[in-house]
C-alpha cells in the first residue's frame, strides 16, 4: 500500500544508500555537520531512489525526515543522552502526518493574533527581549456598541478621576473617547483591535421587549450536519478465534507449573535482572523462585500475628510495592502470595507524599481492604519517612503494616510443608490497578481461571515453546509485561531478561544489545523503545536482531505506532531482522489481551495497513481515504482476536448494538481469559464485564457475557482487528469525536522540537457549558522565547483547526518538569486536568479560543416590534399587574406644617438653638484613641460660624451668593465653615482634601471641583494651605490659579453685622459635588427647602429627638453623609458621635467602641467601614467583649450607599458581631443618588428589610421572576431601606418612560420635596437637567415632575415578598403592608451583550468565586469586548492559572464569552470613598496602559 507523501514506506532503500544514510545522521548527531548541509547532503542520496512525494512542496519534502526516528532527532543527541523519558511519544510520529500539518499551515494565511502581553518579572525564563513590543498604533477602534454619543469636555484629563457630567442615561458604558479623556491609540486598544479582526463579530442587536421563559435561554444544541457520512455496510457478525488448543500436557495450573520446574529443572534459568550499567546482577532460577516464593508465603501465613490472630486469611489482598529494577524480588512475592492463597496487589512506589494519583490509590487500598504491604529492605530505605522513622502515611492511604521480603526476614518452613494453594477457581489471583479518564483508581480482579486461559491463550498464540528466551522492556508489575515476562514465562519454563527503564534511558539500544547477547526468539516492548534505539547510531552496527522470531510490540494498538515500527525495520533489517517479526498486539485491562499478529510460521495473514479520513473517523465511520487529503490517519492492524475468544464490535453510546462493518465501535470480548470485575464496584462492574451485544433487531448476539476493551476500531479484511483509538481518550465535541493521541500527534507535527518537549504533551476535555471542550498543555522548553512559544501556539490552532476540524479551547505551556508524571515516564493526564480545573497548574503561556469553541451558546435577543407605553399600561391590566409606583409616609399627618415653616432655614435653626438651648451638645469628635477631641454646642458653633461669616465678608470680600470651596478633613470645622457660610448668604461646596502622599492623584479632582463650581474661595486649614501652595503641587496643578485661599485656624473672634435672610425657600443653599462610579463628575444644587425637606424627613424616619445620640462614620463630602454629618444635627437637635473613617486605619474598632460607649441607638456607616470592620475584627470579638464592646443597644445600623445592597458584607458582619450582642435584624442599608440623596432609609420603626430572590436570566431581559432561595440561577436582592416620608417612587421604562408593571425590571423615577433642584455645571447642560430633574411619565399622570435616579429596580408588595420563608414579612401586622424597593444596579454601568442586559457585580460575584486567589474584580467592556480585571492574591507565577477559570465560570453562569482577562496586583481596581468600584477610570487606565498589569490574555 503505497502510502501518499511517504515514499521511504513505499520504496524499500537500498542498504549501501541505508548506510550513507546513517552515516550522516552520525555527523549531524555529533556536530560535524549543519542541518543546512545534513539536509542538502540527504536530498541528494534520495533524489536517486525516491520520487518526489506528490502535492507536497518540495522544500517541505526536505524538512520533514525520513522516517519516524530521523525526524525527532535533536542536532546534537549525544549517544549517552537519549531524550528524556516519555511514555508516549514516539507513538505519535508520522511523518505523512507532518507533512500534512505542515501543508495545512501553508495554505492558512497567518492571522495576526494578538499576543498576550505580560509582565517582566513573570518572564521567568524569557529573553531580555521577550516582552511585547508596543504594536503599531491603531487609531480607535470600529465602533461596534449602538448609540453612542461623544462629549468632550475641557476638564477631563487623566489622573483626577472624575470628569463632567455630560452622557445621556443608558449609553455611559461605552463612550469610545474614554471616560477620563484617554487616546484610544494605545497598546491595549490596538491589541483588541486585532483580536476584534480576528473575531469579525457581528453588529449587536439592541434589547428587545418581551421576555420568553427559559426555552429561549437554553443553550443552543448542535444539529448533526445532513451531510455528514454515515454508515453504509452491513452488519458485522461475531468474530470468533481459532479454538484453544487440546490434548497439549500443559500443567494443570500456574502453581503446579511452579513446582514442577522448580523441582525438576531447579538450576533453570528464570529470570535475568540488570543494573543500570546493562550488567546481569542477578538470574533467579526456578528452583530458587520456587524455594523463595515457599518461605514468603509460609512467613505470610504463619508468622504474622495480631494479638494472637493470624494476621491474613486466604484470599486477603496484600499490596506489592517494588521498584521497576528489582523484577527478582517482585515474582518472588507475587507468587509467594499466590502459593499463600492471597490477592496480590501490585502498585507504584510511592516517591513523595504528594505523588500524582497518589490518593486514589490509597482509595483503592483502603476499598481492597489492604492492610500489609510487601517490599524490599532497599525500596522501604528510599520511601518517605516519619518523624518516628516509621513509612509515612501517604494522603488519603490505610494504615499499613511494612514486611520485606529479603531472605533474612523470612522464615524457611518445615520440609513437608505445602501451601494451602488455591489455584482454581472464581476467586480473584491478583488485581491490576487502572486509573479512569476521570482520574479514580480502579482495582481488575483477574480470576485464577482466566489468569491460566490468558496465559495458554498467550502460548498458543505467541508459539512460546519450553525454555525460550524473551526480552521484556515493558513494566513488569501489570499489564502485557506482566501477563507475558511473569506469568506466560512461567507456564512454559522460559527465560526473561528485564530491562529496566533507567538502562534504557542511559542506553537506548540495551535491548537490542541483550536480544544479540541471549540470542533471544522473543522481545517485549513499546513503539517508544523502538524509537529510542534509533536515536543511538553508535552501537547499531554491532548487533544482530536475527534471533528474533517475535517482536511483540505492547501499544501496537496506537495509531501513532506505524511509524515507529517503520523506521525501525528501516534501520534494523540491515541487521537481521525480518519484517513478518514485529508483531503489534491490543490489550486492555479489562480483557487482557485482544488480539496479536502472528508471524506466517504460525498461520497469521499478511499484514495490512488503512489510510482512514480523519473526518470520517470523528463521526465513526471508515472512509479509505482514496483523494489527497490532508487530514487521514494510516492504521496497521493488531492481528486476529486470542485462540478461544469471540470478538465483536458495539456502538459507543447507548445500548450495545452491534456495528456496521464500516463502523468505528467499541471492540467486546467474549472469553475464559478476560478480567471478571472491577473489585468491590459492582454497578460499573455490570456495565463493563457483562455486556450483552445485540443485533438491529435486538436480539442478543450470544447467551455468554462480552466485556468491553475500551479500545475503539474495527475488524478489517482477513478478520484482522484495526484500532482508531481509546475510549479513555476520546472527546465528544459537537456531534464529533476525536481522539486526543490524533491531537498530540498533529501539535508535535507544528515544528515541534523547538518550542516543547515531545513526549510532555497532555490533551483532554473538560465540561464547560455543557460540551466537552479539548484542552492541550506541554512543556515549554527554557530557552524558547515569549514570541515563539505564542507562534507556535497559534499554529497549533491553526493545525487542529485544519486537519480536525475542531476548535483548541484552551492551550497552555508549563515550564519544563512541572507537569504531573506517570510511574514510568509519560504524563498523568487526569492530574494535570485536575490541577487545570483547579487552577493549580501554573502555566507560563495560556492562549484560551472561547470565541471559536462555543457554539451552543443561547441566541442573541432580537428586537421585537416596539410596544408603546399604552399598550404595556393596558398589558400589565390585563395581566393584573399593577403599576409600579410607591410612596413613604405623608408629611402633613406626621408633623404640624407650623414647624416645618419655622425650621425652613437652616440658619435660622442654628440660631434658635443657640438663644433656647445654649449648652446643649451637638457634636462630638472622636479621635483614633477613642477620646474626645472636640465638642461643639449649640453656642460654640453658632459663634464659630459667625467668625467665618465675618471672615469672608472682611478678609475675602465676599457677598451673598459667592461660591466657597470649603476643603477640609472630616471634623467640626468643616461643620463651622458651612455654617459661616450660610450666615453670610455664601454658597459652600464641601470638597475632599488632597491626599498628601498621593497629590498627583488627588489634587486634580480638588481643582477641578473648584474651578467647575466657580468657587470664588478656598476655606481650609493651615496645613492644607502648605499642602496646596507646595512644590509637590504645582507639579500637579497650576497653584498660581487658585482663587482667595482663607485658613481658618486663627481668625479674629467677630460678630457678623447681621444673619443673611434668603429672600425665598427657593434660593441655592449649597452645592453638592460628587463622582459617580462612571466617573463623571456631577455637582447638584440643594435649596434652602429642599436641604430642610431632607432634614424633616429623616428627623421623622429615624425618630431624631434632643434626647438621641446618634454614631456616624462616614465622609462628610457629600450626599447623605454630608447631610447627617453637617445638617440633621443642627435641624433635629441630637448629639452626632462623629467617627472620621481615616481613623479607623489605626484603629480598627473605634466605631464599634464607640457606638458601644456611647449606647447609640441608631448608627450610620458606609460599605469600606463595615468591610474593614468584618475582616479586621471578625476573629477578634472575643477579644472586644473583654474590652466591654456591646452592641445590644443599636436599633437600626446603616449602610450609606449608591449601589445595590451587598447582602453578603451584610450577613456576614451580622453573624460576626452577634456575638457582641448586635440584632440579628439591625443592619439595612440606605439609598440615594445624584437627584435625590435619600430616598430609602429604614428608620427605626417600620418593619424589617424583606429578602427576595429574582431569576438572573429574567433580569438580563428586563423581567422580575422571583423563585424559591437555592434555586438555579437565583439572585438574592434586599430591599434598600423604607421609602421615606413624602418621597414617591415610580418605576419607568428607560425608552419609552412609560410606567411598568411591578414584574418589570425599570428605571427608578423619584418625587420629594428634597430632590436637588438640579445640576450645577460650568456648560449648564440644559438637556441634561430636564432629562434627569423634569422628567415626565408618556403616559398615565403626565403631571407629576419626576427626577430620574439612573439606577434600574422594581417594586415589590411585602405580602409578596420572602421567598426564603423567613419571618418577617408575615408577622408584620397588616397595617404595616408596605412598597419594598429594591435596587438592582446603576444604569450608565450595566453591559448590553448579546441583546441583553448585565449587571457587573453579578459577573464579578462568579469571578471572586472561581479561585482562591482572586482578591477583587471588576469587568468592563469595550468595543464589545468583555474585559475582565481580576487582582490577584498570590504569587505572580500563578497568575496564568485564572485566565481559564475566569473564562469557564462567566461561560457556565452567564453564557457570555470573556474578550480580555487582564490580571493586577491587590489594589488596582480603584475604589471610591463609598466603597464603590471606579470601573471607567480603571477602563480607561487600562486602555492607556497604565495598570502595569502582571498579564493580559487575549481570549480568541
Amino acid at each position: 500500500m503505497a502510502e501518499r507523501g511517504c515514499p521511504l514506506e513505499a520504496v524499500p532503500l537500498p542498504p549501501e544508500v541505508r548506510e550513507s544514510l546513517a552515516e550522516l545522521e552520525l555527523e549531524l548527531s555529533e556536530g560535524d555537520i549543519t542541518q543546512k548541509g545534513y539536509e542538502k547532503k540527504r536530498a541528494k542520496l534520495l533524489a536517486h531512489c525516491v520520487p518526489l512525494a506528490q502535492g507536497v512542496d518540495p522544500s517541505l519534502q526536505a524538512e520533514s525526515r525520513t522516517s519516524g526516528s530521523l525526524q525527532a532527532t535533536a542536532p546534537a543527541a549525544k549517544q549517552q543522552k537519549p531524550r528524556p523519558s516519555n511514555a508516549r511519544d514516539e507513538r505519535f510520529r508520522s511523518d505523512v502526518h507532518t507533512e500534512a500539518v505542515q501543508a495545512a499551515l501553508a495554505r492558512y494565511k497567518e492571522r495576526k493574533m494578538p499576543m498576550p502581553s505580560k509582565r517582566r518579572s513573570v518572564l521567568a525564563h524569557a529573553p531580555a527581549g521577550a516582552c511585547t513590543p508596543p504594536a503599531d498604533l491603531h487609531s480607535a477602534p470600529p465602533d461596534v456598541t449602538t448609540g453612542l454619543v461623544q462629549h468632550q469636555h475641557a476638564h477631563r484629563e487623566r489622573p483626577q478621576l472624575a470628569s463632567v457630567r455630560g452622557v445621556p442615561r443608558g449609553c455611559g458604558g461605552s463612550v469610545l473617547e474614554t471616560a477620563g479623556g484617554v487616546p484610544v491609540n494605545s497598546r491595549v486598544s490596538s491589541k483588541i483591535q486585532q483580536l476584534l479582526n480576528t473575531l469579525k463579530r457581528p453588529k449587536r442587536p439592541p434589547l428587545k421587549e418581551f421576555f420568553v421563559d427559559d426555552f429561549e435561554e437554553l443553550l443552543e444544541v448542535q444539529q448533526p450536519d445532513p451531510s455528514q457520512p454515515k454508515p453504509e455496510g452491513s452488519q458485522m457478525v461475531v468474530l470468533k478465534g481459532e479454538p484453544p488448543a487440546m490434548g497439549t500436557d500443559w500443567p494443570p495450573s500456574l502453581l503446579a507449573a511452579l513446582q514442577q520446574w522448580g523441582t525438576t529443572q531447579p538450576k533453570a534459568p528464570c529470570l535475568t535482572a540488570l543494573d543500570t550499567a546493562g550488567k546481569a546482577v542477578c538470574t533467579l532460577t526456578y528452583g530458587k523462585l520456587w524455594s523463595r516464593s515457599l518461605k514468603l508465603a509460609y512467613t505470610l501465613l504463619n508468622k504474622l500475628t495480631s494479638k494472637n490472630e493470624p494476621l491474613l486469611k486466604p484470599g486477603d489482598r496484600v499490596a506489592l510495592v517494588f521498584p521497576n529494577s528489582d523484577p527478582v524480588a517482585f515474582m518472588v512475592a507475587f507468587y509467594g502470595c499466590l502459593l499463600a492463597g492471597l490477592v496480590p496487589v501490585p502498585i507504584e512506589v510511592p516517591l513523595t507524599r504528594k505523588d500524582a494519583g497518589s490518593q486514589q490509590v490509597g482509595f483503592l487500598l483502603g476499598s481492597c481492604g489492604i492492610t500489609l504491604a510487601l517490599t524490599t529492605d532497599a525500596c522501604q530505605k528510599g520511601l518517605p519517612k516519619a518523624q518516628t522513622g516509621e513509612v509515612a502515611t501517604f494522603k488519603g492511604w490505610p494504615p499499613l503494616t511494612w514486611l520485606l521480603v529479603d531472605g533474612k526476614h523470612l522464615t524457611k518452613p518445615p520440609r513437608d510443608w505445602l501451601p494451602p494453594a488455591r489455584d482454581s477457581g472464581t476467586g480473584p489471583a491478583y488485581i491490576e490497578y487502572k486509573t479512569s479518564k476521570e482520574g479514580s483508581t480502579v482495582g481488575i480482579a483477574v480470576p485464577h481461571a482466566s489468569l491460566l486461559a490468558q496465559c495458554r491463550a498467550l502460548t498458543q498464540a505467541c508459539g512460546f515453546s519450553e525454555a525460550e528466551t524473551l526480552t521484556n522492556v515493558l513494566d513488569f508489575k501489570r499489564d502485557a509485561g506482566l501477563w507475558h515476562g511473569v506469568l506466560t514465562s512461567v507456564l512454559n519454563r522460559m527465560h526473561v531478561v528485564s530491562i529496566p527503564y533507567a538502562l534504557m534511558k542511559a542506553n537506548p539500544l540495551s535491548w537490542i544489545q541483550k536480544v544479540c547477547a541471549y540470542k533471544a526468539r522473543a522481545a517485549l516492548v513499546k513503539s517508544r523503545d523502538m524509537h529510542w534505539s534509533l536515536l543511538a547510531q553508535r552501537g547499531q552496527r554491532d548487533v544482530s536482531l536475527s534471533s528474533l522470531r517475535m517482536l511483540i510490540v505492547a501499544d501496537g494498538a496506537n495509531p501513532w505506532s506505524i511509524s515507529s515500527c517503520d523506521a525501525f525495520l528501516n534501520v534494523f533489517q540491515s541487521r537481521g531482522l525480518r519484517p513478518e517479526v514485529i508483531c503489534p498486539c491490543a490489550s486492555s485491562p479489562e480483557a487482557l489481551t485482544v488480539a496479536i499478529r502472528r508471524p506466517p510460521d504460525l498461520g497469521g495473514p499478511p499484514p495490512r495497513r488503512a489510510v482512514l479520513s480523519m473526518s470520517g473517523l470523528s463521526h465513526g465511520v471508515i472512509r479509505v481515504d482514496a483523494e489527497e487529503k490532508l487530514s487521514v490517519l494510516t492504521v496497521q492492524d493488531v492481528g486476529q482476536v486470542m485462540p478461544g475468544a469471540n470478538v465483536c464490535v458495539v456502538k459507543v453510546e447507548g445500548t450495545p448494538y452491534l456495528c456496521k462493518t464500516d463502523e468505528v465501535g467499541e471492540i467486546c470480548v467474549s472469553s475464559s481469559a478476560t478480567a471478571a470485575a472491577y473489585y468491590g464496584l459492582l454497578g460499573i462492574t455490570k456495565n463493563v464485564f457483562e455486556t450483552v451485544p445485540v443485533t438491529a433487531g435486538g436480539a442478543p448476539v450470544s447467551d455468554r457475557p462480552f466485556t468491553r476493551t475500551g479500545l475503539l476500531g474495527f475488524i478489517g479484511p482477513d478478520d484482522l482487528v484495526f484500532v482508531v483509538g481509546k475510549l479513555d481518550g476520546l472527546m465528544v465535541v459537537g456531534v464529533r469525536r476525536h481522539n486526543a493521541d490524533d491531537i498530540v500527534a498533529t501539535a508535535l507535527a507544528v515544528e515541534p522540537m523547538k518550542f516543547v518537549y515531545r513526549g510532555r504533551v497532555a490533551v483532554f476535555s473538560v465540561p464547560v457549558l455543557r460540551e466537552d471542550r479539548i484542552v492541550l498543555v506541554a512543556e515549554q522548553r527554557p530557552d524558547a522565547s515569549e514570541e515563539d512559544s505564542f507562534r507556535w501556539m497559534s499554529r497549533v490552532l491553526q493545525a487542529v483547526d485544519s486537519i480536525h476540524q475542531v476548535g483548541v479551547y484552551c492551550l497552555a505551556l508549563v515550564p519544563a518538569n512541572t507537569l504531573p508524571k506517570a510511574p514510568l515516564g509519560g504524563i498523568h493526564i487526569s492530574e494535570t486536568k485536575q490541577r487545570f480545573l483547579e487552577g493549580m497548574l501554573h502555566p507560563c503561556n495560556v492562549l484560551m479560543c472561547p470565541h471559536t469553541c462555543v457554539t451552543n451558546l443561547p441566541k442573541p435577543r432580537q428586537k421585537q416590534p416596539e410596544v408603546g407605553p399604552a399598550s404595556m399600561i393596558v398589558g400589565n391590566l390585563v395581566a393584573g399587574k399593577r403599576i409600579a409606583q410607591a410612596s413613604g409616609r405623608e408629611l402633613a399627618h406626621l408633623e404640624d406644617s407650623d414647624q416645618a415653616r419655622k425650621f425652613l432655614f437652616l440658619p435660622d435653626v442654628l440660631r434658635w438653638r443657640a438663644h433656647t438651648t445654649p449648652e446643649h451638645p451637638l457634636f462630638l469628635l472622636l479621635n483614633a484613641k477613642g477620646t474626645v477631641t472636640s465638642t461643639a454646642t449649640c453656642i460654640q458653633l453658632h459663634k464659630k460660624a459667625e467668625r467665618v461669616a465675618a471672615a469672608l465678608t472682611e478678609k475675602a470680600q465676599l457677598s451673598a451668593g459667592a461660591h466657597v470651596a470649603l476643603v477640609y478633613p472630616p471634623g467640626l470645622d468643616l461643620i463651622a465653615a458651612f455654617y459661616g457660610c450660610l450666615y453670610c448668604g455664601c454658597v459652600p461646596v464641601t470638597v475632599r482634601p488632597p491626599h498628601p502622599q498621593n497629590l498627583a492623584t488627588t489634587l486634580p479632582t480638588v481643582k477641578m471641583i473648584v474651578e467647575v463650581s466657580k468657587s470664588a474661595c478656598v476655606l481650609t486649614t493651615q496645613p492644607i494651605v502648605r499642602l496646596l501652595r507646595s512644590k509637590e503641587a504645582a507639579a500637579a496643578v497650576d497653584v498660581r490659579t487658585w482663587p482667595t485661599i482663607l485658613d481658618t485656624d486663627d481668625i479674629p473672634k467677630k460678630k457678623v453685622a447681621s444673619i443673611f435672610r434668603p429672600p425665598s425657600p427657593d434660593v441655592l443653599a449649597y452645592l453638592d459635588f460628587s463622582v459617580s462610579t462612571t466617573g463623571i463628575l456631577a455637582g447638584v444644587k440643594m435649596s434652602h427647602a429642599a436641604t430642610s425637606a431632607l432634614c424633616r424627613s429623616i428627623k421623622l424616619q429615624c425618630e431624631l429627638y434632643p434626647s438621641r445620640q446618634i454614631a456616624i462614620c462616614l465622609d462628610p463630602y457629600c450626599g447623605l453623609g454630608f447631610a447627617l454629618w453637617c445638617l440633621c444635627s443642627v435641624y433635629s437637635g441630637h448629639q452626632s458621635v462623629l467617627v472620621p473613617p481615616p481613623e479607623l486605619e489605626s484603629n480598627v474598632s473605634l466605631w464599634l467602641w464607640a457606638v458601644s460607649q456611647y449606647r447609640a441607638r441608631v448608627t450610620f456607616c458606609s460599605y469600606s467601614v463595615m468591610e474593614m470592620c468584618a475582616r479586621g475584627l471578625g476573629a477578634q470579638t472575643a477579644v472586644l467583649r473583654t474590652k466591654g464592646v456591646d452592641l445590644s443597644c443599636v436599633r437600626t445600623c446603616m449602610v450609606v450607599a449608591e449601589e445595590r445592597p451587598r447582602i453578603a458584607l451584610t450577613q456576614s458582619f451580622s453573624k460576626l458581631f452577634r456575638d457582641l450582642g448586635l440584632p440579628a435584624r439591625a443592619v439595612s442599608t440606605t439609598f440615594g443618588c445624584r437627584v435625590n440623596v435619600a430616598i430609602c432609609l429604614q428608620g427605626t420603626a417600620g418593619p424589617d428589610p424583606t429578602t427576595v430572590y429574582v431569576d438572573m436570566r429574567a433580569l438580563r431581559h428586563d423581567r422580575v421572576r422571583l423563585v424559591e432561595r437555592g434555586s438555579p440561577h437565583s439572585l438574592p436582592l434586599t430591599e434598600s431601606g423604607k421609602i421615606l416620608p413624602g418621597v414617591k417612587v415610580i418605576i419607568a421604562h428607560t425608552e419609552t418612560r412609560g410606567p411598568l408593571g411591578d414584574s418589570h425590571l425599570g428605571e427608578i423615577w423619584v418625587s420629594s420635596p428634597h430632590n436637588a433642584t438640579g445640576y450645577y455645571t460650568v456648560y449648564g447642560e440644559e438637556g441634561l437637567h430636564a432629562d434627569h430633574f423634569s422628567a415626565r411619565l408618556s403616559f398615565g399622570d403626565t403631571q407629576t415632575v419626576w427626577a430620574r435616579t439612573g439606577f434600574l429596580g422594581f417594586l415589590r408588595r411585602t405580602e409578596l415578598t420572602d421567598a426564603s420563608g423567613a419571618p418577617g414579612s408575615h408577622c408584620v401586622p397588616s397595617t404595616e403592608r408596605h412598597d419594598a424597593l429594591y435596587v438592582v444596579g446603576s444604569l450608565d454601568e450595566t453591559l448590553e451583550l448579546r441583546g441583553m442586559r448585565y449587571h457587573p457585580i453579578d459577573i464579578e460575584t462568579s469571578v471572586i468565586r472561581a479561585h482562591r486567589s482572586i482578591a477583587e474584580c471588576a469587568v468592563f467592556t469595550w468595543t464589545n469586548l468583555l474585559v475582565v480585571v481580576v487582582e490577584l492574591d498570590g504569587l505572580e507565577q500563578d497568575a496564568l492559572d485564572l485566565v481559564a477559570l475566569v473564562t469557564n465560570v462567566v461561560l457556565e453562569e452567564h453564557h457570555l464569552v470573556v474578550g480580555v482577562v487582564v490580571i493586577v496586583d491587590p489594589g488596582v481596581v480603584p475604589i471610591n470613598s463609598r466603597g464603590e468600584k471606579q470601573r471607567m477610570h480603571l477602563r480607561d487606565g487600562f486602555l492607556a496602559d497604565q495598570l502595569d498589569p502582571i498579564y493580559v490574555a487575549y481570549n480568541m
